[in-house]
Parts: structure tokens; sequence; C-alpha cells
């Protein structure tokens, strides 16, 4: 699964030919979360409050770049590297 930003010690994966809604992966301290790209709620896992909140974050002010990689994954293409949250 290709890892796509990191930041804090999370790691936001995004896999190829994924179903829908629109989503993507995030793993820290061995808990895996899956994300909304839309809303950026947790809709599957389990995953720490803080993390959460910085994944969050992270995914609205990044939701564009998201959006395109979600696109370019589901045609199995080169996604980007989307910035950490600074």
């Amino acid at each position: 699964m290709p890892v796509v930003s990191r930041f804090y010690g999370i790691v936001i994966m995004m896999y190829f030919r994924e179903h829908q809604p629109p989503h993507f992966h995030a793993k820290y301290e061995g808990q895996i979360g899956v994300f909304s790209i839309v809303d950026g709620h947790l809709i599957a896992g389990k995953f720490p409050p803080r993390a959460t909140r910085l994944v969050k974050q992270w995914a609205k002010t990044r939701k564009p770049s998201l959006l395109d990689n979600w696109r370019t994954a589901r045609d199995q293409g080169q996604l980007k590297h989307i910035e950490p949250l600074s």
C-alpha cells in the first residue's frame, strides 16, 4: 500500500482499486483507522483521539490532493506525495 504522507508518527496510505466511499488509511502506534476524504471522519478501525484530531486537521487542508490521489489510485496510477501537517 503506497504511503502518501507522514507526520508526527502517523503514516497515511492509500490502496489501489479501493471501494467507495473515498477514503484513506492512517497508521499510528500499531493502530489503523480508515478516514473519509469527504469529511475526515473515522469510518473504520480504532485510532487514538489525539492522532484522530491531527489526521482530521490534515485531511481538511489536503482534501483536493487526497481526492486527486483517490482518482489516481482507482485507475492504478502513480500516487503523489501529499505535504504533511506542519
